[in-house]
């Protein structure tokens, strides 16, 4: 197993989570109390990171939400505030291209403790990733979107679907014992059936938030020796959009003086999920 998995392995079982928190700060949803902040993206995260960190295994914020010069500014100050608690830090990008181009995607990992990766450009597309022995690397496989089965459930001639091809792909590239594979909840039997051909790679599974994937499923079939990750986003870090609702502005954002209810129901949302998935560890 690579550095970034011991770390992971040691973290789950300090914290006793498997709980990945998403930090997907949206600045449509930042609440106005923190809208007149320098970069109220980071202080945002920040005080989630606060709320959260005792039943965080991990956190990924996903890069889409930084792609600015303010974003990458607070998703810098954010992976350091991570790293001060303890916290590794999976950067959720998607990443891959070619030769020179993906080696400066790979970059992102000089900050980061792991990143995900889109496979479909093929190994040399991401060997700049797969070379950072001391870095986790999670290969999109059967995501949580609808949408996905468009291209992961195509029929190979072998007769096998797409997704099915890439984590054998996948189990081929763990070389440095480094690979994941990204398998959402809302495929409980494609889990299954991955567990069953790739017994050894961890799994992070999106979707058992908003999307109402199968907590069960995620946990039974996306561990592999203990490690493994279940992400929820928007349903912990927005949880406090239903916090107090009788001092809701007309907008719908926290009043300044609800900043702790705000945040405090963060950290129930990460506990509840927490405890959710350990009763089926």
């Amino acid at each position: 197993m690579s550095a970034f998995f011991d770390r992971l392995h040691d973290r789950i079982d300090r914290v006793d989570s498997v709980v990945s928190v998403g930090l997907d700060a949206d600045p449509d949803r930042i609440p106005d109390f923190l809208t007149d902040r320098d970069l109220p993206r980071w202080a945002f995260n920040r005080r989630i990171i606060d709320a959260t960190h005792d039943h965080a295994a991990c956190y990924k914020p996903n890069a889409a939400f930084y792609e600015d010069a303010d974003g990458w500014r607070a998703l810098r100050e954010t992976i350091a505030y991570a790293h001060g608690k303890d916290v590794p830090v999976l950067l959720d990008a998607k990443r891959a291209d070619i030769g020179n181009t993906s080696r400066r995607y790979a970059g992102l990992l000089d900050t980061a403790d792991a990143i995900t990766v889109n496979p479909y450009m093929g190994r040399d597309s991401l060997d700049p990733f797969l070379s950072r022995e001391d870095a986790g690397v999670f290969v999109l496989c059967r995501t949580s979107n609808p949408g996905g089965a468009d291209l992961q459930d195509l029929e190979l001639a072998s007769g096998e679907p797409l997704y099915r091809r890439v984590a054998a792909l996948a189990d081929l590239w763990n070389e440095h014992g480094n690979v994941g594979l990204v398998v959402g909840a809302t495929a409980p039997e494609e889990l299954e059936r991955l567990r069953e051909e790739v017994p050894d790679i961890p799994f992070l599974v999106p979707g058992v938030g908003a999307q109402g994937g199968d907590v069960e499923a995620a946990v039974e079939y996306g561990l592999a020796d203990g490690v493994g990750l279940v992400n929820s986003s928007r349903g912990i870090i927005f949880a406090g959009e239903q916090s107090s609702p009788s001092s809701r502005t007309e907008s719908g954002d926290a009043p300044r003086d609800d900043e702790a209810a705000y945040f405090g129901a963060a950290g129930e949302a990460a506990k509840r999920l927490k405890t959710r998935l350990n009763r089926h560890r």
